[in-house]
């Protein structure tokens, strides 16, 4: 990093969707313009308003067919009057869009041009049938293999991973390992008021997702415990350079720094090439840790992709917590808990807080930067001296785009 950057203000919506008391399928509820605007002034009111923002960027996956609405940079003179006539970019790259919006406004400090970006991710999905939503979603991965692949697209596509891992490494220990995942994820959620399971009262979890994957009505590896939901949200904050903090009053105690980041793309055209393994994910965690300067034995708490608990488990080995095939008895043994070695998605994930895909990766740093700063209320968890860093991994796709930033508390 050739100057120092600082996340700070973070904000989030409630995740709405199915879990929620507020939700019902048949009754209005917000559009994207109240998540945006609610999460834009959120921040914007900590940093002490939009004439301290020098430019926006806006991640988000489909609202062209979600919400028939395209051109989102004009929507940030529509959070704030202050922000007509400054500069503002929308960024794509599927579910890991937040992600891309991070790096993006982090590589905009870089270039000297901006002191001070406001970063907002939003998506707005229940608007279509799940039917319909399917073949949305399905834009995320190569629409060419849509006719061909299976009715749920992507959990379709994350069963053939876990069935290709059960193979390889055991089915048994594995569901049971995905099965926990489950619970950790719904624990965690009900200690954050945001969260798309915090209404989730089921004193029996891993009973209750105890359950035989069933191809005949869903997809022959998963349940529907092993999935994200559809969600509704927006998430944002403030990356700013040390003079872009002086400008807005503040304090780095309210502030994290952002350690090292880095992007890996893999070609969208083809297959996994071991369906075991998130390569791409790999790749990114490597390139995040050797630009941060430091090793995966230093990272205290995780923020990843988990799509699907599949994809939860198949992170600790990506990230090199554990060997391939290891990942089930590493979360088995409660190093992904809220209280283990090294807390996995303090709030939920994408399981349990919710996954508005393009809000998903900003969420993620929001998480952190509350671990980071002692804001996480009843979710807050102590980090150690030898493990001080937080990591966040977005993944768009099946483990096409990914990023991997690296945190650490401001000084």
């Amino acid at each position: 990093m050739r100057k120092k950057i600082y996340i700070t203000a973070g904000y989030n919506t409630i995740s709405l969707g199915s879990g929620r008391k507020e939700f019902h399928p048949k009754k209005p509820r917000p559009d994207l313009e109240h998540y945006i605007k609610e999460a834009g002034e959120a921040t914007l009111k900590i940093i002490g308003g939009a004439q301290n923002v020098d430019e926006t960027v806006i991640s988000n996956f489909n609202a062209s067919q979600y919400n028939k609405q395209a051109n989102l940079p004009g929507y940030a003179p529509y959070i704030d009057k202050k922000l007509k006539y400054k500069p503002s970019t929308r960024v794509e790259g599927a579910c890991g869009s937040g992600g891309m919006a991070l790096a993006t406004g982090i590589k905009f400090l870089l270039s000297e041009e901006s002191d001070v970006i406001l970063t907002l991710g939003f998506e707005v999905q229940n608007t279509v049938k799940a039917v319909y939503g399917a073949d949305i979603l399905a834009t995320a991965g190569w629409w060419k293999d849509r006719k061909d692949g299976h009715a749920h697209f992507f959990p379709g596509q994350f069963s053939d991973r876990a069935s290709a891992y059960y193979e390889k490494f055991g089915r048994e220990e594995t569901r049971s390992a995905m099965v926990r995942w489950y619970k950790n994820a719904i624990e965690n959620a009900r200690l954050d008021p945001t969260a798309q399971e915090y209404h989730n009262s089921d004193s029996e979890l891993e009973t209750t997702a105890n359950i035989e994957p069933n191809g005949k009505v869903f997809v022959d590896d998963l349940t529907v415990f092993d999935c994200s939901k559809v969600s509704d949200a927006a998430s944002a904050l403030a990356i700013m350079t040390e003079d872009g903090l002086k400008r807005c009053g503040i304090d780095k105690k309210d502030a994290i720094e952002v350690l090292g980041f880095a992007q890996a793309e893999d070609d969208i055209t083809t297959q996994p090439e071991d369906p075991t393994r998130l390569i791409t994910t790999e790749k990114a965690v490597k390139f995040a840790l050797e630009k941060a300067g430091i090793t995966k034995e230093q990272i205290g708490t995780v923020e990843t992709h988990d799509c699907f608990s599949i994809a939860g488990i198949m992170s600790t080995e990506a990230i090199g917590f554990a060997k391939p095939g290891k990942g089930p008895d590493y979360v088995l043994k409660g190093n992904t808990a809220h209280d283990g070695e090294v807390p996995f998605n303090t709030t939920g994930g994408l399981i349990g807080w919710g996954h508005p895909v393009g809000a998903t990766g900003v969420h993620q740093a929001v998480t952190i930067w509350q671990q980071l700063t002692g804001k996480a209320g009843d979710a807050q968890i102590t980090l150690s001296e030898e493990r001080p860093y937080g990591m966040t991994i977005n993944m768009g796709g099946d483990d096409k785009t990914v990023t991997c930033i690296i945190y650490k508390t401001a000084d």
